[in-house]
């Protein structure tokens, strides 16, 4: 009897203590924080090397002829938009098990701006909601450490700035306001908020699986114990309570649930900043019907801060306006519920796709037409009522049965489902009239690289594992974290289903769509600068007064300027004209890359650093330069009445010149006759195109066409793929805005 009881308690005893060992590890006792790998490894570039790309974009301006006073600018390039494995997508995207390379952290970041991608400045960009009070320290003094080895402040070799992301999503369109990048001027103390300013508590993150299945996953080990313990610390973190930001705890998440909350308590922290809006059209989170016009309204705007605007990321384009719709709302419905709008020759709507595809699998199953008719109206209904999730309400369905469906037809690289009410040429047309003048916004056009990897500056080389889709050709599986991401197969029904059915079912990334974003996921973007000088304060005024513009990843020199008696305006400024405005843009090619990295990276960061880091490819330029195939400029007059149509006020392109053959640079002066007889405010800016080389998802989804456009197959990129496709990389101006001076 006693040694029973004695194995009894023993048993006991190591049923507790197995038991305290899964809660300590679904806890992530043995867990670290990615924030903690802070301080970069490599030293700064030579001065040497930084002349040498001086000296050679120098030649290129005098080439196409910018005079030196302009010339005296440079043009420095950059990414404002770079994430670490701190922000939670980040890390759950960079598993092992989903084929990423596991942590990435900010010393890699700096290694990689300064080393891989030789850029000019960036920024850090982590979500807010996912940054932890010590991640946020950490994040500071990484930053610090990055600049502190660039060497002379006045002309470094890579300026590093302070930042995060505002990452809002509503789930109508009434209440989504999307994604903002926040980018602080300074890094003293006394210019640096205390804390992040969230938009949320972290949604997925915020919220985890129970601490026993978080420890059932730590068992496995590795990456696991650090996501126990990333999931632990950032879903307890306490929300800060109301009150003066200056006033709340160091260690709580402050949220601004809408911009003007975010405007106002930047305002109440007094420091210099931006505010750049980002993935406006990317419909993987915009719901259908999302309109950027409520954001022209009272305090949703800062027209101090939210001065420059992202065109273009790793994650697409959201420049061109389109008149079609996703959905459709009709005015004389009061419960605002969406209809699906029919197909059109330059586009097909998620919703009537989802009708076609049960409609065709049911007349495949023998019931009468009529029958199979009312199920693919039904279905249409559900799918413009399921917002983002639209695929959903289609069981079994697969990339290939979506066809091209919400996609941009005629756009470059779009972003994903299109929502073309977010698009920047719509943006500028719009007009605010509840004032007079009507408030419009005036913003510059950016691009950089949204990327995931902490790899700042990508889109040197097109390679697949320079975007957010990574190489690797596994599949996830169907383990516990890989059905996290994808939802378990089903059977292919003939009948839809509601949102709310498929909502009992999946839950989390499982609502969203995955398999076809592989195809939209491109190699980054890049900001370029016209600077007085290469120091903090320089490349900071070039991006508060707009003299910028963004690329699709190569460093297209351009210059756009409106020529005037009293001087030339450059782009990203303003003017007031009666006469006509005369115009002059010129641009020249990038260089061609050359295989691997320059010297100078393999003594920085030795063999294995840079290729663990950088893959043992680098951007290293020849000599040689590509050609610029085309100008383009558009034309845009905005809105003077709330019923103007918006299409009929874009001209795109406006004018179009073609550039010689000879890859010196092309250039193009015009003026606008129609201007003063219009007698209207306008907007312009330039496009270049260079002449098309392969890219990664150069034609996304790769469609098959019928003589009418329609895309009858396609074929998705797929993991391990490489997804090359010729494409024209392009740059885009900021626009200069001119407006009709009154007598």
């Amino acid at each position: 009897m006693t040694l029973r009881r004695a194995l009894l308690a023993l048993v006991l005893a190591l049923v507790i203590g197995a038991g305290a060992g899964l809660w300590g590890l679904g806890r992530g006792a043995l867990g670290r924080s990615d924030s903690e790998d802070l301080r970069p490894s490599g030293s700064a570039r030579t001065t040497d090397a930084v002349d040498a790309v001086r000296a050679a974009d120098a030649a290129a301006a005098h080439a196409v002829g910018v005079s030196p006073e302009n010339a005296a600018r440079q043009i420095l390039f950059g990414d404002l938009h770079v994430h670490t494995t701190i922000s939670f997508d980040a890390f759950m995207l960079n598993l092992p098990l989903m084929g990423g390379e596991g942590a990435h952290p900010l010393a890699d970041a700096c290694d990689f701006a300064r080393h891989c991608a030789e850029l000019d400045f960036w920024s850090i960009n982590d979500h807010a909601a996912n940054i932890l009070p010590d991640d946020w320290q950490n994040t500071i003094e990484s930053i610090r450490q990055c600049n502190a080895v660039a060497g002379d402040p006045a002309d470094p070799d890579l300026v590093s700035f302070l930042g995060w992301e505002w990452t809002q999503a509503g789930r109508t369109a009434a209440d989504h306001y999307g994604h903002k990048n926040v980018v602080l001027a300074g890094l003293d103390d006394d210019q640096i908020p205390t804390r992040p300013i969230a938009a949320s508590r972290g949604g997925l993150a915020a919220n985890p699986p129970s601490v026993w299945a978080r420890g059932a996953l730590a068992l496995q080990g590795g990456r696991f114990h650090d996501m126990a313990r990333r999931w632990t610390t950032i879903s307890e973190l306490p929300v800060c309570e109301d009150g003066d930001v200056r006033a709340l705890a160091a260690d709580c998440r402050e949220i601004a649930e809408t911009p003007a909350e975010l405007f106002r308590k930047l305002d109440e922290w007094g420091h210099d900043s931006l505010v750049i809006p980002h993935g406006t059209t990317w419909g993987i989170y915009s719901p259908p019907g999302s309109d950027w016009e409520k954001q022209l309204r009272g305090d949703l705007h800062d027209p101090a801060r939210q001065t420059l605007l992202e065109v273009y990321s790793g994650h697409g384009e959201s420049e061109v306006y389109r008149d079609w719709r996703a959905v459709s709302f009709d005015a004389s419905n009061s419960a605002g519920e969406a209809s699906c709008p029919d197909e059109r020759p330059d586009y097909l709507p998620m919703c009537q796709r989802a009708g076609q595809i049960i409609e065709a699998r049911c007349l495949a199953e023998g019931q009468a037409q009529s029958e199979c008719a009312r199920r693919a109206a039904e279905t249409r209904a559900q799918a413009a009522a399921a917002g983002v999730s639209m695929q959903v309400t289609v069981p079994g369905a697969t990339a290939s049965d979506w066809l091209d469906a919400g996609q941009c037809r005629d756009c470059g690289q779009p972003a994903f489902n299109y929502r073309p009410m977010g698009s920047a040429q719509y943006i500028a047309a719009l007009g605010d009239f509840s004032e007079d003048p009507p408030r419009r916004f005036r913003m510059g056009f950016m691009a950089s690289s949204d990327i995931h990897t902490a790899r700042a500056g990508v889109g040197y080389k097109e390679e697949r594992w320079q975007t957010d889709a990574g190489q690797d050709p596994r599949p996830l599986g169907d383990g516990i974290v890989g059905r996290f991401f994808q939802p378990p197969p089903e059977p292919k029904r003939a009948e839809g289903r509601s949102y709310e059915e498929a909502a009992a079912s999946l839950s989390g990334i499982q609502l969203f769509e995955r398999e076809r974003t592989q195809s939209f996921l491109y190699t980054g973007g890049l900001v370029a600068v016209h600077a007085t000088g290469r120091g903090r304060a320089a490349i900071w005024d070039a991006l508060a007064r707009r003299e910028v513009y963004g690329t699709s990843g190569p460093r297209i020199l351009m210059w756009f300027d409106l020529l005037h008696e009293s001087g030339s305006v450059p782009m990203g400024g303003e003017i007031s004209l009666r006469d006509a405005p005369i115009f002059r843009v010129r641009a020249v090619g990038s260089l061609e890359p050359a295989p691997g990295c320059p010297e100078e990276a393999h003594r920085a960061l030795g063999a294995e650093r840079l290729q663990a880091l950088c893959r043992g490819e680098c951007r290293n330029a020849s000599d040689v330069r590509r050609r610029i195939d085309r100008i383009e400029i558009v034309r845009i007059r905005p809105q003077r009445t709330p019923d103007e149509p918006i299409a009929r006020l874009i001209d795109d392109p406006w004018r179009s010149f073609a550039c010689p053959p000879d890859g010196e640079g092309c250039s193009a002066t015009f003026v606008d006759e129609e201007y003063p007889a219009a007698g209207r405010d306008t907007v312009y800016y330039a496009r270049v195109f260079e002449e098309p080389t392969p890219a990664v998802n150069g034609s996304p989804l790769r469609c098959q066409r019928d003589d009418a456009g329609r895309c009858t197959e396609t074929k998705p990129c797929q993991r391990g793929e490489p997804c090359l496709d010729d494409f024209a990389q392009r740059a885009w101006a900021s626009p200069i805005y001119v407006d009709w001076a009154a007598r």
